[in-house]
């Protein structure tokens, strides 16, 4: 798309890579209107006594799921055999995050006492427990290259540990607020974390220096809700409460695209494949008597 294309707009008129870009509807490649009738049936597992606040699949095996509830439990499932496999035991609070090493072989489970347990998914057994967030557990990310823990907290920081020692390797604080995102760039020498603050920092994981502070205008006004990196790890894509979504270039920490398309919160932001597109969705609308929801629209990031 050339820059004379009038869903391509700069705040400057220089012809150089300062200028910030805005998406608006005419970028939208594909909207999505979702409904009941075109979700497929459950496989109901229903052991959980409590309501269900995180789930995370197995990235090595197709048939293996994780839940955590508000009943203070998780548990392993496998897919289509109607029964846990593994029950997650010892957590004093509700388990608000789960996540599978890339390997596949540690879980994770954050509790919103703020510890964190980590489990060896083939024998099902505990590990060892981690803890110091002096608030819940909002997120949990690993490393790409190895069983590094990233988890961000209600308190306002961020934690690091190395898993196979169960030993804490950095604490990043900073941040005004929760920290409801977050995650290592995916050549795994940055970290990236958004707060209900509206700032997004750009970190090192080594030194724990806060690298860039991403906020005002033309940055999100409200609490940011959800992340994603590009494969390059060159970008960052935030969504808000204030229902903007923002590309940040990571290593200058400066806005570089703009989309102020949802009338609400947008509730995640992720990354198609080659990251060509972006799709983005909104909160879901509670009805009468019915569930409405914001209908998920795919657009093409373009940035300078």
């Amino acid at each position: 798309m050339s820059s004379n294309s009038p869903a391509f707009h700069r705040d400057s008129d220089d012809d150089d890579d300062q200028g910030e870009v805005f998406l608006d509807d005419s970028d939208i490649i594909h909207e999505v209107a979702v409904d009941d009738e075109d979700l497929p049936d459950a496989d109901d597992e229903a052991d959980e006594a409590g309501e269900v606040y995180s789930l995370a699949c197995s990235p090595t095996d197709a048939t293996l799921v994780a839940t955590g509830a508000g009943d203070d439990k998780g548990f392993l499932w496998r897919i289509g055999h109607g029964d846990w496999a593994v029950e997650l035991q010892g957590h004093k609070d509700s388990i608000s995050s789960l996540a599978f090493s890339l390997d596949g072989q540690l879980l994770a489970s954050g509790s919103l006492d703020g510890v964190i347990q980590i489990w060896d998914v083939p024998s099902g057994n505990l590990k060892g427990t981690l803890d110091g967030p002096g608030g819940g557990i909002e997120w949990i990310r690993w490393h790409p290259k190895g069983h590094i823990i990233l988890a961000g907290s209600e308190d306002s920081t961020v934690w690091m540990w190395n898993a196979d020692k169960m030993a804490y390797l950095n604490m990043f604080s900073g941040h005004g607020n929760s920290v409801t995102c977050g995650d290592f760039t995916p050549d795994g020498k940055t970290i990236c974390t958004g707060s209900d603050d509206a700032t997004l920092r750009i970190w090192n994981p080594k030194s724990g220096e806060n690298i860039h502070v991403v906020k005002g205008h033309p940055y999100h006004a409200e609490g940011l809700t959800s992340m994603a990196i590009s494969s390059d790890s060159s970008l960052a894509i935030t969504g808000a409460k204030d229902g903007s979504v923002r590309i940040v270039n990571i290593s200058s920490g400066r806005v570089v695209s703009s989309l102020d398309a949802h009338a609400d919160s947008v509730e995640f932001v992720g990354i198609c494949g080659t990251g060509s597109k972006l799709p983005v969705g909104c909160n879901w609308k509670l009805g009468s008597e019915a569930h409405y929801m914001g209908s998920p629209a795919f657009f093409s990031p373009r940035y300078l």
